[in-house]
């Protein structure tokens, strides 16, 4: 009863020319995506660098310090707390996972 549908002539070229990019070794969407650069996301902190930031800081979130020492939020939100647990910084203000630090 049914079968596929015919393709319109610029849908057949289309799917020509993904076939024989297919057979060259190289893809056309495949190439664009080689040529962007992914910034490189650390899960380790730097302590150094993360205790510069928040002393040079009046206040800050998580995802500031993720930016600035250049890690993951999960990364410098467990650093963070494990800093609250301390007493090196405190929390002021925020909500549901948003919160502001200061440095003590």
């Amino acid at each position: 009863m049914g079968g596929a549908k015919k393709k319109s002539p610029a849908q057949a070229e289309k799917s020509q020319a993904a076939e024989a990019a297919k057979k060259e070794g190289g893809s056309k969407k495949g190439d664009k995506k080689d040529q962007k650069s992914k910034t490189s996301i650390s899960v380790i902190i730097d302590e150094n660098q993360a205790m510069n930031f928040i002393k040079n800081s009046k206040v800050f979130t998580v995802q500031e310090m993720s930016r600035q020492t250049g890690v993951k939020v999960s990364t410098a939100n467990a650093f963070l707390l494990k800093l609250l647990k301390n007493g090196a910084i405190k929390r002021i203000s925020g909500y549901s996972g948003h919160h502001i630090y200061q440095p003590v």
